[in-house]
């Protein structure tokens, strides 16, 4: 473990390459799993003014999930994303390749909506846990998700740290990233 700030991250997430190849995983972390995405409260207004405009362009057994379920599901004290049937998150599309894309990104990338998705999204394979006012950054690694993007990060020689840097400034601040990624490299040179 090494520590930016207040932040405590394993030193996993200094040493991993990964670079996400949507060819091979055809976008699983959208998909698998037995809950939908943690997301905070200032996310929920963003998230559901995206699914108003979106909804045509969702599949229709989203649309029936949220109708009857709502686009953010509460267990206990978090919030999380709906997903259908315990697996597709709602905003999961499909492109002509059978590919699961967030339409949330989609739209962005295309400038027909100005948030590119929920932080924990960008974050992943990262996940964030907050302790007695600190927060813990795991790397969570899911075979059957992360396995392509492990071996296209070594193939490519990408280190996971410098694969999140545009999600990692958007959580933290860009000089946060830079004390990061000094960390990152000082722990791989010790290696």
């Amino acid at each position: 473990m090494f520590q930016i700030r207040n932040t405590i991250i394993s030193e996993e997430v200094a040493k991993v390459r990964f670079s996400c190849d949507l060819q091979q995983c055809k976008g699983a972390c959208c998909v698998v799993g037995d809950a939908g995405a943690p997301v905070t409260g200032n996310e929920v207004p963003v998230l559901r003014k995206a699914y108003e405009q979106l909804k045509p362009e969702l599949r229709e057994r989203a649309r029936q999930v949220v109708k009857t379920g709502g686009v953010i599901t509460k267990t206990g004290k978090d919030l999380e994303l709906t997903c259908t049937d315990n697996a597709e998150c709602i905003f999961v599309t499909y492109d002509k390749n059978n590919t699961a894309i967030c339409a949330i990104q989609k739209a962005f990338h295309e400038g027909r909506f100005d948030w590119v998705k929920p932080v924990s999204c960008h974050l992943f394979p990262l996940r964030i846990m907050n302790i007695g006012g600190r927060e813990y950054i795991n790397y969570e690694y899911v075979p059957s998700i992360c396995s392509p993007a492990c071996d296209k990060g070594e193939k490519d020689g990408v280190f996971l740290s410098d694969f999140l840097k545009e999600a990692l400034i958007r959580k933290y601040s860009e000089s946060w990233y830079e004390e990061f990624s000094e960390a990152c490299h000082k722990l791989r040179e010790a290696s």
